[in-house]
Order: C-alpha cells, then structure tokens, then sequence
C-alpha cells in the first residue's frame, strides 16, 4: 500500500509551541508511525511545488491523509479537483481536526463543514459507537485525551454512511469525531483529534485508529463504473 501524508506545515514554523511537540511536522509523526508497519509512506506539505501532489504522486497514492489549519484557502483548485477525482476513482481519504475546513472535504461533503470549538485544552473522551467496525478495532469502549480543542455539535456534514466515534468535552459538548462515507470508488473517515498544541499523535489510541482507517480505505480493485449513454445488453423487443 502507498500512503501519502499531506500537511499544510505552517504552524509547526510559526509557532515555537507547536514546533516543540512537532519539530520536523505533524506530518512526519504520522508518516513515522504508519511506516513501522513496512508500508510505503510520502510526505507533502503545502509549500511544495503543486502542494507537493503531482500527478505522479496521486496517480501512486492509495490512501491519502490530510491535515490543515491556516491555509486552507491558499491550497490550488486546481489540485483539489485532482484529488476529488482520484477518491472518485477509488483512493482512499482521511480527514484529520481541522482538516474538517479544507476545500477538499467540503468538496467531497457538499456542505460547509462548520462546526463550535474552543482552546481551552480540556478532556476529551472519545467513546466507541461502532465496536463491530474494523477502524475501531483493538479499541476499548472509550479512550481519553487529557488536553484537546474542543469540537462541538452541531457539526454541518451530511449524515455519515457510518458512526464510528463520538466525543465528550470537560466542558459539556459531544461531537461525532469519527464517520465515512464512501464516494465513488473511494472512501473517506474523518477523524477528530489532532490539535496542533498538544502532543495527540503520539497518543497510542490515536494512532491505532489512524492504522486501522488506512486499512480500511484502501482502494478496492474494480474499475470504476461507466457512465452516460449506454447499449443494451439484451436485444430490445421490436428491433
């Protein structure tokens, strides 16, 4: 399997906090720990020439992950009616915190993807809705995160295909931290923590279901079904 990691890798630059916990990028966290399992991992990050998603690249990507915060508005249209059509054709995408605001989400969502949050560095409790589904496999009822951003409902996406996950905050919201969705060949998991801040990817929880969703989304291999005007298979009656 070929993973690609794609982080806009700005705040890790910026801001000395982040740049403590994150000292070579998120991105480099999530590619170290999803190469442990002898998987074939890039990286590419928002400076990069062509956001470092050349054709090449997508063309041999079968999951793709993605984190953004800042700079969601400085990512090309370009490329993200490249990748839309790459997940339309089967490669698989996982959506990481605040990547909830890309334009490829909303894009793939068809809604504004708006939602409440506060950086209050509260607890977070992420319990299982879905113990039968294998991206929360190896997961007990719940885990925690002593220190998160709150995300709270409403969460304006389309009802998810699946629930997986749903998260409580110190402060009294829930959210729905972890749904699919399946468009076209591809699919999609969008996956709530992630805090730039806060030390979340190296939480075991976290990356154990950061694992299994790239399992998960792997491309299935049919190609893609063939649209417009099509011939009968059968002889039609009166010809």
């Amino acid at each position: 399997m070929n993973i690609t990691v794609w982080n806009e890798f700005r705040h890790e630059k910026k801001n000395e906090t982040v740049k403590d916990i994150y000292p070579d990028g998120i991105h480099e966290v999530i590619a170290g720990f999803l190469k442990e399992e002898g998987r074939t991992v890039k990286t590419a990050t928002l400076d990069e020439a062509e956001h470092g998603l050349t054709d090449d690249v997508l063309n041999n990507t079968d999951v793709l992950l993605w984190w953004g915060h800042v700079a969601h508005e400085e990512v090309d249209d370009e490329i993200v009616k490249k990748v839309q059509q790459r997940v339309l054709d089967g490669m698989g995408l996982i959506v990481l915190h605040s990547g909830h605001f890309s334009k490829i989400f909303k894009t793939m969502m068809g809604t504004s993807c708006d939602l409440k949050w506060r950086e209050a560095g509260e607890k977070e409790r992420v319990w299982v809705i879905d113990p039968a589904h294998p991206i929360a496999e190896g997961i007990g009822e719940y885990f925690e995160l002593e220190h998160e951003e709150m995300y709270g409902e409403h969460f304006d996406i389309p009802a998810p295909d699946e629930l997986v996950f749903m998260s409580w905050f110190e402060g009294g919201e829930v959210f729905r931290s972890g749904v699919t969705y399946k468009r076209g060949n591809g699919k999609i998991f969008y996956f709530r923590p992630g805090h730039e801040t806060h030390p979340t990817y190296y939480n075991e929880n976290v990356q154990k279901v950061i694992r299994n969703a790239v399992k998960w989304a792997a491309p299935v291999k049919r190609e893609r079904p063939v649209y417009g005007n099509a011939q009968p298979i059968e002889t039609l009656k009166g010809e």
